[in-house]
């Protein structure tokens, strides 16, 4: 939409339309690393080993850092993050030998940033 501006007041119009904007994809950036976030809950829930189903279950997305123009977002196992990196590259037995990794964490936040740069792309171009 056109706007007619007086070329002393085209400083303040632009300044305007620049907060507008700021806004709009400050915005956008804090729906897509939330839903991101999500995604990489969801998805360490969905490929994580089962014993007794509770380190499957306690995986949290939390936001640490919140300003009116940063949004930090944290997933993390809440009651067992002992074991995580366990899983996730393997270890050494007591009597020896070595139990096989099974990575669910780096996959999961492979998909998340994928998803978090389309998500982006998306918002702001349309």
């Amino acid at each position: 939409m056109a706007q007619r501006v007086q070329i002393g007041d085209m400083a303040d119009a632009i300044m305007e339309e620049m907060e507008k904007y700021a806004t709009v994809a400050t915005d956008t950036l804090k729906d897509a690393v939330k839903d991101s976030a999500k995604t990489v809950k969801k998805e360490i829930e969905a490929t994580a080993p089962v014993d007794s189903g509770k380190y499957k279950k306690s995986w949290r997305a939390k936001a640490t850092e919140e300003t009116s123009t940063k949004l930090t977002m944290v997933v993390h196992s809440a009651t067992r993050y002992q074991i995580a990196h366990l899983l996730e590259h393997g270890h050494a037995k007591r009597g020896g030998g070595r139990v096989a990794a099974i990575p669910h964490i780096a996959p999961a936040e492979e998909k998340g940033v994928s998803e978090l740069e389309k998500k982006i792309e998306e918002g702001l171009s349309g």
